[in-house]
């Protein structure tokens, strides 16, 4: 049976974050204030790994790539509030350039909201060519196993990966599967009834509320709706604040290029980023309120070790490369179940949670975490090495070890999974 782990320190988290919340806590860039709708980084190199081990086989979870945003509400909001404020005569100079992009997002997304473009396929294309040029002996022969959820954009990037890998190779046999078959690892936040009920209950809700209400700051949606803009009340006020900061950060995500200080100021951004951040750290991580939202991972982490298992003793064949394409949603229940650096953040001062826990860091578009598995070329052990995003991570807290025996590995993995789903 699932259970809420809720401390007796949670009781006292509105209290404790409003006294210290400080929407001047970070100072990240415009860039990485986007957080999970930021592109893909473009600077990426494959890590080398030694001339004593052989890589034999890739498990490889990802997101979907950069997409149009992921649904009209928040732009055709935005613009209501716009039209509104032309009408009643508020509207200001920025205000007025704000319903230019904004118009321009809704035109450019319109029949396409939440599918992947042309950026998106891009970035699967290049981490695909990476992957090919890294461990080119992989595809000689073989398999390549490749799922996605249902979603169109997970699945077109699947199709964007496996596409490039066949121009780079098509030596391989290469079987696709997308639907709601996969959905129990790709999208388990559908599926699992108790993680549902826990998005709902009033310790979530409480908890983000009392966070907003005391950092979203309301200083640029007022610059541009004008300051006698006749606002219903303060949670309307933010929530506005809020739309106008998510059309903004996911102009690059589709090939716009804009400069966000047009609207914000750094101070401004960060403090909204947060605000943005601490809803994705309150419903797809471990927290103090409750470890379901990284529970929900355990299937995909035990398919990860079955699959490594299946290929080391042979008496089951598996493909040498493993691909699945869902969500960030996905990455980052998997990444905290499995205490990944940087991933996973326990603490009862919610206002802290903005420098230890970054979305831009985690989920970016496109992000992926890869494991490596490598034979040694002399013993012929077995060792894996976790990349995030491409970069090697350390897989077990206090062990600097990038390469790790895969029966240690796979001990500390099973050991992430609660009880009740092994």
């Amino acid at each position: 049976m699932k259970i809420f782990i809720t401390l007796t320190a949670a009781m006292a988290i509105t209290c404790t974050t409003i006294q210290a919340a400080d929407p001047m806590s970070t100072n990240y860039t415009f860039s990485q204030c986007e957080g999970s709708l930021m592109p893909y980084p473009s600077d990426i190199v494959s890590a080398p790994y030694p001339d004593s081990l052989e890589a034999v086989m890739i498990n490889h979870v990802g997101r979907h790539g950069a997409r149009f945003p992921a649904s009209s509400s928040n732009c055709f909001k935005l613009r209501r509030a716009l039209l509104k404020a032309d009408s009643l005569g508020t509207l200001t100079k920025l205000g007025r350039e704000l319903a230019a992009i904004n118009d321009q997002v809704i035109t450019a997304a319109n029949g396409r909201w939440g599918a992947l473009d042309s950026l998106g396929m891009a970035e699967q294309r290049a981490i695909a060519s990476r992957m090919f040029h890294a461990y080119p002996h992989l595809f000689e022969n073989g398999t390549v196993s490749a799922i996605s959820s249902y979603s169109p954009r997970a699945m077109m990037s699947m199709m964007s990966f496996v596409h490039q890998l066949d121009r780079l190779s098509n030596k391989p046999t290469y079987l696709t599967s997308t639907g709601r078959v996969n959905s129990p690892l790709m999208r388990p936040f559908d599926l699992d009834e108790d993680y549902i009920e826990f998005r709902k209950t009033d310790e979530v809700r409480d908890a983000y509320k009392s966070f907003f209400d005391a950092v979203c700051p309301t200083e640029a949606i007022t610059r541009v709706l004008g300051k006698d803009y006749p606002f219903e009340n303060a949670d309307e006020w933010r929530d506005l604040a809020i739309t106008e900061y998510y059309v903004i950060a996911g102009l690059s995500a589709m090939g716009i290029q804009y400069d966000a200080s047009r609207f914000f100021s750094r101070a401004e951004y960060n403090a909204l980023w947060s605000c943005f951040n601490m809803r994705q750290y309150l419903q797809r991580t471990a927290t103090i309120l409750s470890t379901i939202p990284a529970d929900i991972a355990s299937a995909l982490v035990l398919n990860i070790m079955e699959t490594t298992d299946n290929f080391i003793d042979g008496s089951n064949p598996t493909p040498a490369v493993n691909l699945r394409f869902g969500h960030a949603e996905t990455i980052m229940p998997l990444a905290s179940l499995l205490h990944l650096p940087g991933c996973y953040y326990l603490t009862n001062y919610f206002d802290s949670v903005a420098s230890h826990w970054r979305d831009f860091y985690v989920v970016p578009m496109a992000s992926n975490i890869q494991f490596i598995l490598f034979k040694a070329k002399t013993s012929g052990r077995y060792y894996v090495r976790v990349d995030l995003n491409e970069k090697p991570v350390t897989l077990i807290p206090n062990n600097e070890s990038i390469y790790l025996p895969w029966g240690v590995a796979r001990d500390y993995m099973m050991k992430c999974i609660p009880l009740y789903a092994q």
